[in-house]
C-alpha cells in the first residue's frame, strides 16, 4: 500500500486535532469538577442529573422552607395553648378558694376580678397569630377568632347543637320581694308602713335544668315556634314542647310548668322542669336556633364555632336594616378546616389546631354567671344594710316589720350565697372539662410536631443521599483528572513534536 505524505500529514493532524480535544475535555473537568459541559457529551449523566436535581429541589423546599415554616406555626400555636393552660391552672385555684370559703364582699369581688381577667386572657390566647394569620380559625386566617371591637350593626342567626349530657340542674333563689303581698319588686314595698303578716313565708331555692346557650343577651325577635328542635334515638322530631320567651324579670321565669320551655334572652337559657326532663334525656340530639345582633369586645365570632347566617349591611356606613334586600348574606358551614403542609413527596401534615377544639365558650359563661350571682348576693346585702339602717334610727316607729324583713332578707342571703358557691364549685368542673379539652389539643398537636420531627430527620439523610448521587454523577475525581490530564498534555506534546519531525521533511531534501 502506498502510503502519500498527504495521508501521513492527514493522520498527523487527526491525531494531534483527537489529541487536543480530549486535553481540553479534560481541562475543562479539571477547571469546572464536572464531567459534562453539555448534554451531548454524555446523555445519560445528563438525564439522571435532571432527575436528581429535580429531586433535590423538590427535597430542599420541604426541607428548608415547608418544614420550618410547619414548624414555627406549631410552636406558635404550643406556645398559646400552653399559656392558656396555665391560666386555667390559677383559674382553678381561684375557684377552690371561692368555693370552700366564707367570702367577705371584698374577697368575692377581688376572686372574681381576677378569673375575669385570667379569663379575657385565656380567650385572647386563641387570637394568637403566625406571621399575620390567625392559627386557631381554620382557613378564615384573616379573621380574628374575637370580636376586635362592640358592634351592633350585623346579625347572626345560629343554629347550636347540644346532647343529654349539656342538661344542666340549676338552683335559684325566690327574691324576698315575691313573698310580701300586693309587692312586684323590692322597689315596691312600702317599708314605712310594712307589717309582719304582709310577709307570707321565707325565700326558698327553686329547682330546674336547662340548656345555656353559647351567648347572652340574645335577640327578641328569635323564631320561637321553630327555635328548639329534638330528636329522638330513631331521628324523629319530638312534637309537644312548647318554647316561650320570658324576661329574666318575670317571677316564674325559672318555675316552667307542663311540657313548656323558658326561653330567656338575656342570659341564653332554655329552662325546663321534670316534665320535660325525660324527653331530653333520650334526645339523640337538640338543636336550638337563635338571634344574636350585637356583640361586645372580645366575644368569640360564630362562625368559627357554629352553623349560621350572617346579615350585615351592603356598606359598612349604613345601619342593618333586616328588611334590607340589598343587605351581604353569608352563610357558614361547621366544617373541620385543617391545614395542611406538604413535608415530604406524597406526605402531607396538619399543622393548625382549630378554636373549637381548644377554646369554648364555657369560661365566658362562667365568668358571666359568677358576675350575675355575686351582684344577687351584692343586692341583697345592700338591702340588708339598708334595713338595718331603719332599724337603728330612733325616729322610725313600725320596727316589727322590718324585723321580719331583716330576718328573711338574711334568709335570702345565706341562700344566694349557697348559690353563689355551688357556681363556684360547678366552675372547677367546667375549668377541669376545659383544660382537658385543651391538653387533648396540645397532645395531638405534640404527635404532629414529633412526626414533623422525624420527617425533618429523614429528609435530612435524604438530602445528604441526594447530594452523594448527585456528585457521583456529575463530579469528576479531581486527583484522576489531574494525572490523566498530564499524561494527556504529554501526549499531546509528544503528537506535536512527531509532527514536526514529519512537517519538516520535503521534496528538496531528497532532490539533494
Amino acid at each position: 500500500m502506498r502510503i502519500t505524505n498527504k495521508m501521513m500529514t492527514n493522520n498527523m493532524l487527526y491525531n494531534i486535532n483527537r489529541n487536543r480535544l480530549n486535553l481540553s475535555k479534560l481541562e475543562s473537568q479539571y477547571s469546572s469538577g464536572k464531567r459534562i459541559s453539555r448534554p451531548s457529551e454524555n446523555p445519560m449523566i445528563a438525564v439522571r442529573s435532571l432527575k436528581l436535581r429535580t429531586d433535590l429541589a423538590e427535597l430542599n423546599q420541604y426541607f428548608e422552607k415547608n418544614i420550618p415554616d410547619a414548624k414555627s406555626w406549631m410552636d406558635v400555636t404550643e406556645a398559646a395553648l400552653v399559656t392558656a393552660n396555665d391560666l386555667l391552672t390559677d383559674m382553678h385555684t381561684q375557684l377552690v378558694q371561692g368555693a370552700n370559703d366564707t367570702l367577705t364582699t371584698s374577697d368575692r369581688n377581688s376572686i372574681i376580678e381576677n378569673i375575669k381577667q385570667m379569663a379575657a386572657q385565656f380567650y385572647q390566647e386563641g387570637d394568637s397569630d403566625y406571621a399575620g394569620r390567625y392559627v386557631f380559625t381554620g382557613f378564615k386566617t384573616d379573621t380574628s377568632l374575637l370580636f376586635d371591637k362592640a358592634t351592633d350593626n350585623v346579625s347572626y342567626s345560629i343554629t347550636q347543637h347540644f346532647k343529654p349530657r349539656d342538661i344542666e340542674y340549676m338552683s335559684k333563689v325566690e327574691e324576698t320581694s315575691t313573698k310580701v303581698n300586693g309587692a312586684s319588686d323590692f322597689s315596691s314595698i312600702d317599708l314605712k308602713n310594712l307589717n309582719p303578716e304582709d310577709m307570707t313565708e321565707a325565700p326558698s331555692l327553686v329547682h330546674s335544668y336547662r340548656i345555656k346557650l353559647a351567648y347572652s343577651d340574645l335577640s327578641n325577635d328569635s323564631d320561637i315556634t321553630s327555635m328548639l328542635e329534638i330528636r329522638d334515638k330513631d331521628g324523629q322530631v319530638v312534637q309537644g314542647i312548647t318554647v316561650e320567651s320570658k324576661p329574666l324579670s318575670d317571677t316564674d321565669v325559672y318555675n316552667p310548668t307542663g311540657d313548656t320551655v323558658h326561653f330567656i334572652p338575656e342570659t341564653g337559657e332554655l329552662i325546663f322542669g321534670e316534665d320535660v326532663l325525660d324527653t331530653m334525656r333520650q334526645a339523640s340530639d337538640i338543636s336550638v336556633t337563635y338571634q344574636k345582633d350585637s356583640f361586645k369586645k372580645d366575644d368569640l365570632r360564630p362562625e368559627h364555632y357554629f352553623d349560621c347566617v350572617k346579615t350585615e349591611p351592603s356598606s359598612p356606613n349604613l345601619k342593618l336594616d333586616m328588611n334590607d334586600p340589598n343587605n351581604k348574606v353569608i352563610h357558614y358551614t361547621k366544617s373541620n378546616q385543617e391545614i395542611q403542609y406538604e413535608v415530604n413527596f406524597n406526605q402531607k401534615l396538619t399543622v393548625n389546631t382549630q378554636a373549637k377544639d381548644a377554646f369554648s365558650h364555657d369560661i365566658k359563661r362562667l365568668v358571666e354567671e359568677l358576675v350575675s350571682v355575686s351582684d344577687d348576693v351584692a343586692i341583697t346585702e345592700e338591702r340588708i344594710r339598708e334595713i338595718e339602717g331603719y332599724l337603728e334610727d330612733p325616729n322610725f316607729e313600725n320596727k316589727a316589720g322590718l324585723e321580719r324583713m331583716l330576718e328573711t332578707l338574711k334568709v335570702e342571703l345565706g341562700l344566694k350565697n349557697k348559690v353563689l358557691q355551688d357556681v363556684f364549685s360547678k366552675g372547677l368542673t367546667r375549668v377541669s372539662d376545659q383544660q382537658e379539652r385543651l391538653n387533648i389539643a396540645v397532645s395531638d398537636l405534640g404527635s404532629r410536631y414529633v412526626r414533623l420531627e422525624l420527617t425533618e430527620s429523614r429528609l435530612a439523610s435524604q438530602q445528604i443521599d441526594f447530594e452523594e448521587l448527585l456528585s457521583q454523577n456529575e463530579d469528576v475525581d479531581l486527583v484522576d483528572t489531574i494525572i490523566r490530564y498530564g499524561a494527556a498534555e504529554t501526549l499531546y506534546n509528544a503528537s506535536l513534536s512527531a509532527a514536526g519531525q514529519i512537517v519538516k521533511t520535503s521534496l528538496l531534501d531528497f532532490i539533494r
